[in-house]
């Protein structure tokens, strides 16, 4: 019986194949996410969330505690993307 693998021509085929395949795979891939805008978020809420439940509420220590947890947050998910690029 006939084995087509082995033939000359059927084999550069399938190499042409694969390398047409390999490089749309890598093409496709998603962008890892960044790790400074979720914690950038998670840092905004919880400076809002603190300075609600232990004062009483003024718009001034709110806003404040927005800006210092969105920062702080942006800093340390910024601090995690590069550590992750390093590994």
């Amino acid at each position: 019986m006939a084995q087509s693998h082995h033939r000359k021509g059927h084999k550069e085929h399938l190499k042409n194949y694969h390398q047409q395949h390999q490089g749309q795979s890598n093409a496709t891939a998603p962008k890892k996410a960044s790790a400074s805008l979720l914690f950038a978020v998670i840092g905004a809420i919880i400076g809002i969330a603190i300075p609600y439940f232990a004062g009483s509420g003024s718009f001034n220590w709110l806003a404040i505690g927005t800006i210092i947890g969105a920062l702080g947050g942006f800093f340390i998910g910024r601090v995690l993307d590069k550590d992750s690029s390093k590994a």
